[in-house]
């Protein structure tokens, strides 16, 4: 079985994000990038289920500008076998990225689609569910665990009751939780591997999307400080302010 794999190109988790003085978004300028951390899930899990022999070849696809080929060698390094890069200049939207993936698994004819629920830059958690209904595959978000059994697959996924399980059949559409693995680290030699293994570089165009922006950023502003606390004198001020002050009593 042929696994399809998203992956993102956002900035360092580990960062500070600035926002630019004129609050069109966030400076990028000189800041240091990654692969989106729940897209490490992704490719880390896709690399473990053809460690364990039900995945037969991982793709990985970026999209966006030509760094994420940066982004993508990180994905050949972990265990992917070839990657495509889609590149655009634009401003890529959840809507565009379903229909290039769309595009890619009527292309590829991949079993399984494994997306990280969202990205850490916009938060949108939208492509996963947007491909599942442009393909009419069946779809899991949230996962925490996967295991292929014949044409269909076991699935656990976070829910906010606690764990659900389902059982559904391939082709299929999944989008990955933080719990469902830990991503290995890149090894040097692996590093050096992926050098080797095939990159293509293809346009949108290619594929018959359209990447035009639908949707239009008003503003980016950063979060209000938070106010310094206060010190009370006994248990009774305390109670005073969160009933009167506070409101929370």
């Amino acid at each position: 079985m042929k696994v399809l794999v998203g992956v993102k190109r956002v900035v360092d988790a580990n960062i500070k994000v600035r926002v630019k003085g004129d609050g069109s978004g966030v400076d990028t300028a000189n800041v240091k990038m990654a692969m989106n951390p729940f897209c490490e899930i992704a490719v880390e899990q896709a690399v473990r289920m053809k460690e364990a022999g039900s995945v037969s070849e991982i793709v990985a696809v970026s999209i966006g500008v030509p760094q994420c080929q940066e982004t993508l060698r990180t994905a050949l390094a972990m265990g992917a076998d070839r990657a495509i890069l889609v590149e655009t200049d634009q401003e890529v939207q959840p809507l565009a990225v379903a229909k290039v993936f769309k595009a890619l698994c009527e292309k590829e004819q991949p079993g399984l689609v494994i997306l990280g629920k969202q990205a850490i830059d916009d938060d949108n958690n939208q492509s996963g569910q947007m491909l599942s209904a442009l393909l009419g595959w069946p779809q899991a978000a949230f996962i925490s665990k996967i295991e292929i059994t014949g044409d269909s697959a076991q699935i656990t996924r976070e829910i906010d009751g606690g764990l659900e399980r389902l059982c559904a059949k391939l082709p299929l559409v999944a989008t990955t939780d933080l719990r469902l693995n830990e991503p290995r680290y890149v090894t040097l030699p692996n590093i050096m591997k992926a050098k080797k293994k095939p990159l293509d570089n293809i346009k949108p165009d290619q594929l018959g999307v359209d990447m035009t922006p639908r949707l239009k950023t008003v503003t980016v502003a950063e979060p209000p400080k938070r106010s310094a606390g206060v010190k009370v004198a006994d248990v009774a001020e305390l109670i005073d302010k969160l009933k009167n002050e506070a409101r929370v009593i």
